[in-house]
């Protein structure tokens, strides 16, 4: 069976073939003569690749492998996320406010055109990234999986870099997200105290992650489901009051793309004002449109995961794309990139979403309820984004500390598989949020989060080059790409144009400093910290334990695949207590 953007085969069989077809190279070996599935398409076993595995079995002592076993934590997580929970989970993790409020920003600096055509030609990086990680974490779907893949296909060192620079963005992001919440909520009235609103977000957060890991699954589908209406409802908004369905009976279409016009130029004028415009955009849709590492956090908890895995990482980039290329295209319909009151309220720092291009819209074509809908929206929003980043900076820390490289009292974990200590870690760096009560504090709240906004771009290069490493171990070891449970288009080209395009993003993003007199010392520190930091983790960690660059024909592509294999070979569908949650696993699984 087929499926856009990507190539998923064998149901059934998938985890049989791979494996076996897999172990037939052991480590370091090219004996691999094509999987366990018979050329006919009959699923029949190839018996020369069980001899094999019995010949890699009988090679390996029975002291060996309790030594290995010995040796390797445990990872005590429970595997109780649907694939409806994986399905928004990947959705709603990366639709926060920004694709409400900030876009407005975007449609100031570049226009409609520029907009538009940046989110659309991101999207295809996104794309790139998104089919190379889906192809690595359906193999192997375990905890935290990119992070650990970066120390086994690449280099160690390479590892700890990856997991360190991962977490610290997903951790410094929930005392942001907080703040978000609290600003919102102030669009409406000041009576509620900010470090009560910030004080119950934390305790809500904190019940939801440590409860259990479905709870957390069942409150992000209903939040994702919540943000995937709004911007529906956002779209269909848009194409009905372009064509006269307003108070106003306006019929404005695409007026807004002829008069101010479709490119504004910014700093300044004519071809090279057009460019910079351009690219402020593209830089917004760096850091605005992401997905797959969020359906990747998910893997080492999802259940039945070379089934959903597939199915999530595919929805993620269409949905995604379709979200942010339309919503992009809609703001740039509704609202003239010089409009003076989104230009004042982005000035002022007002509130919720007085900025959004939706609600000056709306504001302008008199329609008085819709804008505290979308307000209350983009609260839940916020707060979702919130709980992704407590769930996936605690998971990221557990799979650092599952490879050495946290401490091991971060291990631990409730009955229900919940990382505990990992969880109340991430709490507790959310408590900066409480600096937000003061102004001058939240100064600093707001520097903190800069200095990290160039890690989600860092940790999508990491991917890029994990995937290239992971494509030339299946080459030199003899590993049929075909007998994985998910096949990426276009690769490896698909990694290096991935590779390229975040990478070159990565030190694009702080170019303002760098014009005639706009020289900002802070700025410049804000844009290329993380820049510097990572290579420094990365050579400090090489030169602590000596670690060195894998070749491929040295990487191990089976460790942890046994646990996998029959995990799969003994699943059984657990069927939800009543009627209605069946019909949600059957209609969004």
């Amino acid at each position: 069976m087929t499926s856009t953007g990507a190539e998923i085969d064998g149901r059934t069989s998938s985890s049989s073939s791979l494996g076996d077809g897999a172990r037939k190279t052991g480590r370091g070996t090219h004996s691999h003569t094509g999987g366990i599935i018979s050329g006919d398409g009959t699923g029949k076993v190839d018996n020369s690749s069980l001899n094999l595995q019995e010949k890699k079995s009988a090679d390996v002592s029975e002291d060996q492998e309790a030594g290995l076993l010995a040796s390797a934590p445990s990872d005590h997580t429970k595997r109780t996320l649907k694939g409806r929970h994986i399905q928004l989970i990947g959705i709603g993790g990366t639709i926060g406010t920004a694709l409400y409020v900030q876009i407005g920003k975007g449609l100031m600096n570049g226009g409609p055109g520029s907009l538009f055509l940046a989110f659309t030609i991101w999207c295809t990086f996104i794309l790139a990234v998104t089919v190379s990680l889906a192809e690595m974490v359906t193999y192997l779907p375990i905890s935290s999986p990119f992070i650990r893949f970066a120390g086994r296909y690449v280099d160690e060192a390479f590892g700890f870099a990856a997991g360190w620079n991962f977490f610290v963005f997903e951790a410094a992001m929930v005392p942001f997200e907080i703040t978000a919440c609290n600003v919102i909520i102030h669009y409406w009235s000041d009576v509620v105290p900010a470090g009560a609103i910030i004080a119950i977000t934390l305790v809500l957060y904190c019940l939801i992650n440590v409860l259990a890991v479905h709870y957390y699954g069942e409150v992000e589908f209903w939040a994702a489901l919540g943000k995937v209406l709004l911007i529906v409802g956002l779209l269909i908004f848009t194409f009905v009051v372009m064509l006269g369905g307003n108070p106003l009976h306006d019929r404005f279409g695409f007026r807004y793309w002829n008069d101010p016009g479709a490119f504004a130029e910014l700093y300044y004028e004519g071809s090279l004002g057009r460019w910079l415009g351009f690219l402020q955009c593209l830089i917004l849709a760096s850091f605005t449109i992401a997905g797959p590492d969020y359906v990747s956090m998910a893997a080492g908890e999802a259940e039945n995961p070379r089934m959903i895995l597939p199915r999530a990482f595919n929805a993620v980039f269409y949905r995604l794309t379709a979200f942010f290329v339309l919503g992009s295209l809609a703001v740039g319909i509704l609202v003239p990139y010089n409009d003076p009151e989104m230009t004042k309220a982005f000035s002022s720092g007002a509130p919720g979403a007085a900025a959004s291009p939706y609600v000056v819209a709306m504001n302008r074509l008199r329609i008085g309820v819709l804008p505290h809908i979308v307000n209350a929206m983009v609260l839940t929003a916020a707060f979702s984004a919130g709980n992704s980043y407590v769930y996936c900076a605690s998971r990221s820390l557990y799979g650092l500390a599952l490879e050495g490289k946290a401490p091991k009292v971060l291990l631990r974990c409730t009955s229900r598989g919940v990382p505990i200590y990992c969880v109340l870690f991430v709490l507790a760096i959310g408590l900066l949020g409480f600096l937000q009560v003061s102004n001058n504090a939240a100064k600093v709240l707001q520097w903190f989060v800069n200095l990290v906004t160039a890690s989600q771009l860092i940790n999508y290069s990491i991917i890029c080059v994990t995937y290239l490493r992971f494509y030339s171990a299946l080459k030199a070891q003899g590993i049929d790409r075909r007998t994985l449970p998910y096949r990426g288009w276009f690769q490896p080209f698909a990694g290096w144009f991935g590779l390229a395009g975040c990478f070159v993003m990565t030190f694009v993003g702080g170019y303002t400093v760098f014009l005639p007199g706009n020289w900002d010392v802070p700025t410049f520190l804000f844009s290329y910290t993380m820049i510097f930091i990572t290579p420094v983790l990365y050579i400090g960690w090489k030169f602590l334990k000596r670690t060195k660059i894998l070749r491929a024909d040295e990487i191990d592509l089976l460790k942890d695949l046994d646990t996998i294999e029959e995990y799969q070979r003994t699943y059984v569908p657990s069927k939800s207590g009543n009627s209605f949650y069946r019909f949600l696993d059957w209609a969004f699984g």
